[in-house]
């Protein structure tokens, strides 16, 4: 569900040139990573995955690791979502 255009851009580019991605959805495991409160008075990091559809907003970005390790990697990456309507952005 599309509720409107956002124009993007970055204002430097890395070593991969800016490049855009689609709005897709799609299912993999993807991760979610919170912060802990521990007994000592820092944070750590606790990460859990799971697979269910979700979608991706269209972006507009730049990085410097090659296109193709991002391609490759994505289920890797950490997602953020609502899980009530997980291939839905929010309006």
């Amino acid at each position: 569900m599309t509720q409107g255009t956002v124009q993007q851009h970055t204002e430097g580019e890395g070593r991969e040139p800016e490049h855009q991605h689609p709005e897709h959805v799609h299912s993999h495991d993807h991760y979610h990573v919170t912060h802990h409160h521990s007994a000592n008075g820092g944070f750590e990091h606790r990460e859990y995955w799971h697979t269910h559809e979700h979608n991706h907003s269209p972006i507009v970005h730049s990085h410097d690791y090659p296109k193709t390790k991002e391609e490759n990697e994505h289920g890797k990456e950490a997602h953020t979502h609502d899980h009530a309507a997980p291939a839905e952005s929010p309006a």
